[in-house]
């Protein structure tokens, strides 16, 4: 199993993070020790700007590569929600020196995730989704927002990287990221129903 994350998919969160909006879709990859099914998060003590970034999430039901776009809808039966969590001081350090940021978005646990829903249960072209962070709304997004779609993201991927049963898309995230603390209560919504609690320890 593996995490595959797209950045910038949203014009808003592109503009905040001060970047360019993306032609094709940009994803990296976070190794499967990101993942965490708990409700307990624990700070890492690397860093001092922990950011949260709400996602839709994609599950692969079914392995394939180069795949057509009109075909993509083929491979997933569910979807979730997620926060892709971003060591934001180290993120900075990396782009100024042109490393590689993976430590910052990589790293154990990095990749909270909720639980799974049929798809058949939304209409894909417009899922609402909603952070909260101890209570306050933090993030607004919806599929409709999404500058590529789940299917035209499948379709990318996959000319580069197979797709596997049970690997991970995050989707990407809407405006509004910010810092968590410890003590943090952090609840994620698709649609008005809870999918995700998070405790930051």
């Amino acid at each position: 199993m593996k995490i595959i994350c797209i950045g910038r998919n949203y014009a808003e969160h592109a503009k905040e993070m001060k970047a360019e909006t993306p032609t094709e879709p940009v994803f990296f990859m976070k190794p499967d020790t990101a993942l965490l099914k708990e409700e307990e998060f624990y700070y890492p003590e690397f860093t001092k700007d922990l950011h949260h970034e709400i996602e839709l999430v994609v599950k692969i039901s079914k392995a394939g590569k180069h795949i057509e776009e009109q075909f993509a809808h083929k491979y997933y039966e569910e979807i979730g929600l997620g926060i892709d969590f971003t060591a934001r001081d180290i993120q900075a350090k990396c782009k100024e020196k042109g490393l590689p940021w993976e430590k910052a978005k990589a790293f154990d646990n990095s990749a909270p995730i909720g639980k799974f829903v049929s798809k058949t249960k939304f209409d894909l072209n417009n899922i609402s989704f909603e952070l909260k962070l101890n209570g306050q709304s933090k993030q607004i997004g919806n599929s409709n927002q999404m500058i590529f779609s789940i299917d035209k993201i499948i379709s990318h991927i996959s000319k580069f990287v197979s797709l596997k049963v049970g690997d991970l898309i995050y989707t990407g995230t809407p405006e509004g990221v910010g810092p968590v603390k410890i003590g943090d209560h952090l609840e994620g919504f698709v649609n008005g129903e809870n999918f995700l609690q998070l405790n930051i320890k």
